[in-house]
């Protein structure tokens, strides 16, 4: 807010500031109201934007954040504001790295939070902060008799951050040191961004004209046989995406992709598959068809068109994602 409150003093930038106030913690309004003294202090316009209703017994921190970006898009959107600022760290990054690492994330996961990204439409996402050390941005607060508050429920042994922040001196001293961590983020950022626009040019190739009746997209299934795996699975998942599909497990698309459907369209064999409400076939001539999976009838048979392995289904490890679905922290 201070940094911001410069920028809009040397730009003439309209700035406003919001406070979430997620109601977990009995200090958490009191606080809320903190950093509207202080925005007032600073000629800012401040809300206070309260998380109501019931709050969940499981993955509160992950219902909460998702809460957290839907309230200050809604009061950006209600302000006329199109960027939203928030002060994650590199060390908030390197915990999200380590979280998805743990979560067997793919490239798109390990690549961590964006330093940019939209919010809604019209809205952008900035983490201005996201390469800098947050001893950094302490050092800078205190110099300047800057109040901050810290989060106990950072430092809870009942969520994964906290954990693994009380595990961070073992970690460094084996090398795995926030500061890799993050450079981990920016490879895997820049190698996902390559394959994905590999991925995008090879499903513009791929498409073929004039769907089926009931086919929501076709693709030339020999173009896909010969495109490296790693390019052949962000397609089917691009593919997906553009179909209206819901969002994918990174498993649950290399099982369909790399165990099922490209062996078939190399072996030249038809094959019927489902995945996030989707029917992806391939017929013997090569065509691949995606479109909305019929109604999954009950007993054996109807088990048997919409399965093809358990693991298709999410019935094996924990979820990792592999496209816009992880920006911020797995699911």
């Amino acid at each position: 807010m201070h940094a911001a409150a410069r920028l809009r003093d040397a730009t003439g930038a309209s700035l406003r500031v919001a406070t979430v106030d997620h109601g977990l913690r009995p200090e958490s309004g009191a606080e809320a109201e903190a950093v509207g003294r202080a925005a007032r202090a600073l000629g800012l316009p401040h809300a206070i934007l309260t998380w109501a209703g019931a709050k969940p017994g499981t993955g509160l921190q992950d219902a909460a954040r998702r809460a957290r970006y839907a309230l200050l898009a809604a009061h950006a959107e209600a302000v006329g504001a199109g960027l939203v600022l928030t002060g994650h760290t590199r060390d908030d990054q390197a915990e999200t790295v380590l979280i998805r690492l743990a979560a067997g994330s793919g490239p798109a996961g390990l690549a961590g939070m964006r330093a940019e990204r939209d919010l809604g439409p019209g809205l952008a996402l900035g983490r201005p902060f996201l390469h800098l050390p947050k001893a950094s941005l302490v050092a800078w607060c205190a110099a300047r008799g800057i109040a901050y508050a810290r989060d106990p429920a950072n430092g809870d042994p009942r969520f994964a951050r906290g954990r693994l922040r009380a595990a961070w001196p073992a970690l460094e001293r084996e090398g795995l040191t926030r500061a890799r961590l993050a450079r981990l983020a920016e490879r895997a950022a820049r190698d996902e961004a390559a394959l994905r626009s590999a991925a995008e040019q090879a499903l513009d190739g791929a498409r073929r004209s004039g769907p089926e009746t009931g086919a929501e997209l076709r693709l030339d299934g020999r173009a896909l046989a010969v495109l490296p795996d790693a390019v052949a699975l962000r397609c089917l998942d691009l593919a997906l995406a553009r179909a209206g599909a819901a969002p994918r497990r990174l498993e649950r698309l290399e099982t369909l992709v790399l165990e099922s459907l490209l062996p078939a369209l190399r072996r030249g064999e038809p094959v019927r598959r489902t995945l996030a409400g989707f029917l992806v076939s391939a017929d013997a001539g090569g065509t691949v068809s995606l479109a909305p999976a019929p109604p999954r009838r009950h007993g054996p048979a109807g088990a048997a068109l919409a399965a093809g392995s358990p693991d298709l289904l999410g019935k094996g490890e924990p979820p990792a994602y592999i496209g816009e679905v992880c920006t911020d922290g797995p699911e």
